[in-house]
């Protein structure tokens, strides 16, 4: 692969537009990420601890601002080397931070309510009305089934990043390819994840689906990136970036569940500070006047530092397998860190994502996804009796589509109907959810 179309400058979906000198097409993407509803419904979707009321606790808009700053950082790291090496051209270590900062925030656009949750939630659902085969489900092909049967909160966000927000339908957001292909962390659609039967990191689950398929054959080609299977079951090698994106996320979200959970109370203060200090290393200053919660701020700082150091070096240590497609891992996994990282997750598998609280929530989250789910899917059983118009709905089925906002544009079989019902349900926030479960059942 290579720099020079990596690092592609072209708008996705507006072949007229011209790069202006003031203000880079990185920043612009950057802009029209954090100005854009789905960005800013974050605020109110779970990262970890579903709807929680500490004001400490992260959600995922702060963490996805948090990821693109170590993103940033990662980006100039690399692009400073990249520079001195001679790999990229004099001036482009700023755009290639940029392009990984902008695919850091987008990188949870797509996400549901109630976190890693909400996407099982959402699948199981739509997996037992699959094996029901009842209705529209009845309609929709076998091979695009496994895209709601295991809901994917990334090909979400590449539909909303490339066709749903702002030019709809025409290039969506209209981002530079490069940043698109940044944010690519899978790049497959469900049907050949499935049966590809390839060992690859890009390849875990799937990032795109039927109805953007064609959109990410197209940047994947202007981008250069390699492609793999056949024509009727391509997939790609990941794009370079994607690897910054992921270890960006992998630093902020690790890291910052320590500091989360001890302001929950499931992890004690010693846990966290043992964590910290075996990543970032002992604090180089007194900290007998410091709270426990300004310990552990100080020493998550050292820690990130030092993880985006050992992020860099593996990055550089593995260049030629990137730059191939052949390298198959994380940057964390890849890195000096990576026994510090591999605790820190034992210890939130073990106790924070297994915490009480959580689960009870958890299930409280899932009974809401699935009463919303059930509730407006008459909307599109009726939607198919009446050949798929809109103004032929029943009266009750035409309040309910207007009381929750449906968007119902270019639903014309039981396929477009279905990723309607996600795309409206995916977008909900957790207490939005709550609300429109509360107002279909009555209670």
């Amino acid at each position: 692969m290579e720099w020079a179309r990596l690092l592609s400058s072209v708008r996705f979906g507006d072949k007229d537009y011209a790069e202006q000198p003031h203000r880079p097409i990185y920043v612009q993407d950057a802009d029209r990420i954090v100005f854009s509803a789905p960005f800013r419904r974050l605020a109110n979707k779970t990262q970890v601890h579903p709807l929680s009321s500490h004001d400490h606790i992260h959600h995922r808009l702060i963490h996805s601002a948090e990821t693109a700053s170590a993103g940033r950082s990662l980006g100039m790291a690399v692009g400073h080397w990249l520079e001195e090496t001679k790999a990229i051209a004099p001036g482009e270590q700023h755009k290639l931070a940029g392009m990984v900062s902008a695919a850091c925030l987008a990188h949870d656009i797509g996400n549901p309510a109630f976190g890693h949750s909400g996407e099982k939630a959402i699948g199981h659902w739509f997996a037992d009305r699959f094996d029901r085969g009842q209705g529209i489900f009845a309609d929709v092909d076998r091979d695009l089934q496994a895209e709601f049967r295991d809901f994917e909160g990334n090909a979400q966000g590449f539909r909303i990043l490339t066709r749903l927000e702002m030019y709809r339908g025409a290039g969506g957001m209209r981002l530079s390819l490069g940043v698109l292909g940044a944010f690519s962390k899978y790049p497959v659609t469900a049907h050949v994840q499935v049966n590809s039967g390839a060992d690859y990191c890009g390849l875990k689950k799937f990032g795109v689906f039927h109805s953007e398929a064609e959109y990410f054959a197209q940047i994947a080609a202007r981008l250069g990136l390699l492609r793999e299977g056949t024509a009727q079951e391509a997939w790609w090698r990941r794009h370079p970036l994607v690897f910054l994106v992921e270890a960006a996320d992998d630093i902020c979200y690790n890291i910052v569940d320590l500091e989360d959970g001890f302001a929950a109370g499931d992890l004690s203060f010693e846990q966290v500070i043992g964590c910290l200090e075996a990543l970032g290393g002992k604090p180089n200053q007194d900290q007998s006047g410091y709270t426990q919660q300004e310990q552990i701020a100080y020493l998550r700082a050292r820690s990130i530092g030092a993880a985006i150091q050992a992020c860099v070096q593996a990055f550089k240590d593995n260049y030629q397998a990137i730059m191939t497609g052949q390298f198959s891992g994380s940057l964390v996994a890849a890195s000096s860190k990576a026994d510090e990282f591999a605790a820190i997750e034992r210890i939130a598998h073990n106790q924070l994502f297994t915490a009480p609280r959580k689960t009870k929530l958890e299930v409280r989250g899932r009974n809401v996804t699935h009463t919303v789910l059930n509730g407006l899917l008459p909307v599109y059983q009726a939607l198919a009796v009446k050949g798929w118009q809109e103004d032929a709905l029943p009266t009750y089925e035409r309040q309910l589509a207007r009381a929750v906002d449906l968007d119902l544009r270019g639903v014309t079989d039981a396929y477009t109907a279905l990723h309607s019902l996600t795309d409206f349900v995916s977008g909900m926030t957790d207490r939005y959810a709550v609300d429109v479960a509360a107002m279909i059942s009555g209670t």
